[in-house]
């Protein structure tokens, strides 16, 4: 979120599994997303009991990418909605359903392989016209399909 010239930094975390519910651990705000800001929520987490963590799923700042594995010994993934919004910005208004099928072509395969490889022709489809988002799609790839 940004607020005037300042940025804010947010986070809760939600577990997602049928037994855990949807029970909000913690929020917090701070002057920046910076790694030292990830470090102490989610330590603070940890204290209050936070455990069994396996996989993070946040937009791609690069401070809670860094802090994941260092403190809850878990796998990061980028979330597919940021994500989405980000391809969108690079592919015009008009080109939003287009693109977006495209791109869910390759989230609807069947595995990781399959999913890649899609993911790769979806990139290569659109280099010719769509230049910046085919390069965004090559840098996002590994992340966003973890």
């Amino acid at each position: 979120m940004v607020t005037g010239s300042s940025r804010v930094g947010s986070g809760c975390d939600t577990p997602s599994t049928a037994t855990a519910g949807a029970k909000c651990w913690g929020w917090t705000s701070a002057p920046s997303e910076a790694e030292t800001f990830w470090t102490a929520f989610l330590r603070k987490l940890a204290r209050r009991g936070l455990r069994g963590v396996e996989l993070v799923v946040s937009d791609a700042n690069e401070g809670i990418k860094a802090t994941v594995a260092r403190v809850l010994s878990a796998s990061w993934q980028r979330c597919r909605v940021h994500f989405m919004r980000n391809a969108l910005a690079h592919a015009g208004k008009s080109g939003w359903r287009l693109v977006s099928a495209f791109i869910a072509t390759a989230f609807a395969q069947d595995d990781a392989a399959a999913g890649s490889a899609q993911w790769r022709r979806v990139a290569d489809q659109l280099r010719p016209k769509l230049p910046k988002l085919a390069g965004f799609l090559d840098q996002a790839e590994t992340d966003v399909l973890a």
